[in-house]
């Protein structure tokens, strides 16, 4: 007859040997996730959306850039008379468990703006609707509206919370966690947020087709 003390030990040693082994499963399944590019270049998205013409804006500074470690990354500003839209795409080919992509969160107050509204939106796309985030800014008087999300070929979300669960959920189910981060800025002025609402409906089917054969 086995003895507590002996019981409980070997219970011990089963729940020690259970936990070693999925973490070394995770561990392997990670190490042999593989890569996964685009299927179109970030750079194949339309120059024309609803009126405005857009332009590339200069490099990222190697600080940013060693801060972000982006796969590839797009950054444009498109204008027409009434608006300038700020647009930025980070795209990451894998993505590691308990990793995420950089937040504006936490991004823009380091770069000196002042988030004083944060609430989502819905934005339509393909007969259904899906919600961003969408932030009010402030830096010395100046004043804009930020929408962004996270964008893959299977989801548009806008919790990084939810993000990371996914993402631990894709590194154990399949062996592809690529993704993106779109953010939007415009000015903080009468009707800018509908143009932005307007041209982000534009935009997620045309990152969607940067992801799709």
């Amino acid at each position: 007859m086995k003895t507590p003390t002996r019981s409980l030990l070997s219970r011990h040693f089963l729940g020690a040997f259970l936990l070693l082994g999925a973490t070394l499963t995770v561990s392997q399944l990670t190490a042999h996730r593989r890569s996964e590019a685009l299927a179109k270049p970030l750079d194949t998205i339309d120059r024309q959306i609803l009126g405005f013409t857009g332009t590339d804006n200069p490099a990222l500074d190697p600080f940013t850039l060693h801060a972000l470690q982006p796969s590839s990354y797009l950054v444009r500003t498109y204008s027409k008379p009434s608006l300038k839209v700020d647009l930025f795409i980070a795209f990451y080919e894998q993505q590691r468990a308990g990793e995420s992509m950089h937040s504006p969160k936490h991004c823009l107050p380091g770069s000196g703006w002042e988030i004083w509204s944060y609430t989502g939106t819905d934005i339509p796309m393909g007969g259904r609707s899906v919600n961003v985030n969408k932030y009010s800014i402030s830096h010395e008087g100046e004043r804009r509206l930020v929408l962004y999300w996270y964008q893959s070929k299977k989801r548009i979300i806008a919790s990084e919370y939810l993000g990371k669960i996914l993402l631990a959920r894709d590194t154990l189910m399949q062996d592809s966690t690529a993704a993106s981060i779109v953010r939007v800025i415009v000015p903080d002025q009468p009707g800018a947020l509908d143009e932005a609402r307007a041209f982000a409906a534009a935009l997620l089917p045309q990152v969607q087709r940067c992801f799709r054969q």
